[in-house]
């Protein structure tokens, strides 16, 4: 289930919060997801995701059973609305991001078309 605090547009899955737990266990410290979105990709845009310990002062700071994600204000008009979550398929797994703004996206999930 995600969690979205009336004042944020975009949510953090449970199934992201625990890979961050898991994550930040392995690392020995607390680490955050860094959600962007970047041009390129085969469908127009793509997103980016990063293990980071520090947040930037104008960060959208998202967070989920005590886990956090953040997105930079150049990304979050492509990700409101969305959620961010981890997946673990028979294909992989990975952190995935459910965007209901995207028109379009390639089969890997990674990029995405307005």
């Amino acid at each position: 289930m995600a969690t979205r605090s009336s004042s944020a547009p975009i949510a953090l899955g449970a199934g992201a919060a625990r890979r961050l737990a898991k994550l930040s266990a392995a690392e020995g410290h607390a680490v955050m997801l860094r959600v962007a979105v970047d041009g390129g990709g085969c469908s127009g845009f793509q997103y980016r995701f990063e293990l980071v310990e520090t947040a930037d002062a104008d960060d959208l700071r998202i967070e989920a059973d005590g886990q956090a994600a953040l997105i930079d204000p150049v990304s979050l008009p492509f990700l409101t609305g969305s959620v961010v979550d981890y997946v673990d398929e028979l294909a992989g797994s990975q952190f995935v991001v459910r965007n209901p703004n995207a028109a379009s996206s390639c089969g890997c999930g990674v990029s995405f078309s307005i």
